[in-house]
């Protein structure tokens, strides 16, 4: 089963980035977002991410997770109707300032959890933890963590569907629409689904270890990322978006 942030081969220019510059360039995008004041710059730098998507192949990543957030976005929006009393009335409780508030708010999740993703489906998890030992100098231990983390969301997520089809085979019903119910029912499947994670945290632990994990340094990878005119670009391009989100 494919899960969201998985690597999507290919030899586009975002694919030929060097890691670190796909980094700063979702970071870029994430900071240009939280800068921007106005509809038109929010709507602009989504647009272009899920353009960027679509170029590397990913489109159809970002749209699942787009399906997924949009739900979230919309009890955010909820909320700020509810709690931002300011302005003009519009009808019923929701008012110019909430409803101004509540929608930038929702714009403001959606683009920033779209370039992440999209940095990491055209990026190899082991190719971004270590360009950015060697680039960035973070410390290995740090680097491998997270990457180690993002290895085990695909893992945890089959575990998880194992555990609830066993459960549905033993006549339990997941597929209800009431959330209270549904949440009840979910925290029984997480005891075991921890007892799963820790043995797997457990057995990758001491893989590593017996690999010789502590002695690695950063000159230990034999593969070497270096800056290249594309990249000087991409930084060019980044540091324009990060303009572009305070000016507008």
């Amino acid at each position: 089963m494919l899960n969201v942030i998985d690597y999507v081969p290919g030899d586009t220019v975002l694919h030929r980035l060097n890691p670190v510059t796909k980094l700063i360039l979702a970071a870029a995008i994430i900071a240009a977002i939280v800068l921007a004041d106005g509809y038109a710059a929010l709507i602009a730098l989504i647009a272009l991410t899920l353009i960027l998507g679509i170029y590397a192949g990913s489109g159809s990543r970002l749209l699942s997770l787009l399906k997924v957030l949009v739900p979230i976005a919309a009890l955010m929006l909820v909320l700020q109707l509810a709690f931002v009393r300011h302005g003009e009335t519009v009808a019923l409780f929701v008012t110019t300032d909430g409803l101004v508030s509540g929608t930038k708010a929702c714009l403001r999740l959606l683009g920033v959890a779209l370039p992440l993703v999209l940095m990491l489906t055209v990026t190899k998890t082991t190719d971004l933890a270590n360009a950015c030992v060697e680039k960035l100098h973070l410390p290995y231990k740090y680097a491998f963590t997270f990457t180690t983390a993002l290895r085990f969301v695909p893992i945890f997520t089959q575990e998880m569907n194992a555990i609830m089809e066993a459960q549905t085979a033993r006549g339990v019903e997941f597929d209800t629409k009431n959330p209270f119910r549904k949440m009840s029912l979910m925290l029984p499947v997480c005891i075991p689904l921890l007892v799963t994670s820790v043995g797997k945290t457990d057995a990758t632990a001491l893989a590593a270890e017996q690999r010789g994990f502590y002695l690695r340094t950063r000159a230990s990878s034999f593969k070497r990322y270096p800056m290249r005119a594309i990249d000087v670009a991409a930084l060019a391009v980044s540091v324009a978006l990060v303009a572009f989100g305070i000016v507008l």
